[in-house]
């Protein structure tokens, strides 16, 4: 009953969570993944097929799957009573009332990225949009690889809306991105964004405010999945120490 279990292991994130839970000395329950028994080992143990197992035999687990699978891998948390840190992004709105009501009966930790230093930037971007007046415009750029499939980023929808809360205002209402064409002027106290697609970047991200005559960036990059899955592994360590309820990197961070 002890051990990180892993959601999606056979992606990119799963692999790089592994990787470093061995170098941190951390236990490994096992993983699931779509692909099943076809997928890589993860160490010597061949990747399952069912959710429920591997809860029912881990003492947290990890979701980096997809958000699609994040329903089935909610219930068998539920079931076996365990812990759950979700680090899949492109999630809807229907995927966080599952989140709110699974948060109810278990600890649930659900983040846009899992990175410290992300979650520190974050920290920064909400002082300083509540420090500066809406004459600040802010605009948060992202680039990642190619393959990534969803836009904004979740980690910057998260400085989104860290942002939004430093302005007391929902990121909802505030948010631009996508523009093309004859857009007209800017809306005063608008978030905007703008993806960045490419190459085989981990993710790099800026926020930007700008007034008249002056500007500020506040930037991170990853240069590796290593600080994400290290960042999760800590995640899933602490979250194991919470009651039932609903958290983010804040609470891993003590701010």
């Amino acid at each position: 009953m002890t051990g990180i279990g892993i959601f999606g292991a056979a992606g990119r994130m799963g692999r790089a969570i592994a990787q470093a839970a061995g170098e941190q000395g951390v236990a490994i329950a096992g993983g699931v993944d779509r692909a099943g028994d076809g997928a890589p080992l993860l160490g010597d143990m061949a990747i399952g097929t069912d959710p429920l197992a591997l809860a029912e035999s881990a003492g947290v687990l990890i979701d980096f799957s997809v958000p699609g699978a994040l329903g089935a891998h909610l219930e068998a948390c539920i079931a076996a009573k365990k812990p759950i840190v979700i680090g899949t992004t492109g999630l809807e709105h229907v995927h966080h009332a599952l989140i709110d009501e699974a948060a109810t009966l278990i600890p649930v930790l659900q983040t846009g990225n899992t990175s410290l230093g992300v979650n520190l930037l974050a920290a920064l971007v909400e002082q300083a949009a509540a420090s500066l007046a809406d004459d600040w415009d802010i605009e948060i750029v992202e680039m990642h690889h190619r393959h990534k499939v969803d836009a904004p980023s979740g980690t910057a929808l998260l400085l989104g809306e860290a942002a939004a809360r430093g302005r007391g205002i929902t990121l909802a209402d505030h948010k631009e991105s996508g523009r093309d064409g004859i857009t007209g002027a800017r809306a005063r106290g608008a978030i905007g964004f703008a993806a960045l697609r490419g190459g085989s970047v981990a993710g790099d991200h800026s926020v930007i405010l700008a007034t008249e005559g002056e500007s500020i960036a506040l930037s991170h990059r990853a240069e590796n999945r290593g600080i994400f899955a290290r960042g999760a592994i800590r995640a899933a360590l602490w979250l194991m120490t919470q009651p039932a309820g609903r958290y983010d990197m804040k609470g891993v961070l003590g701010l």
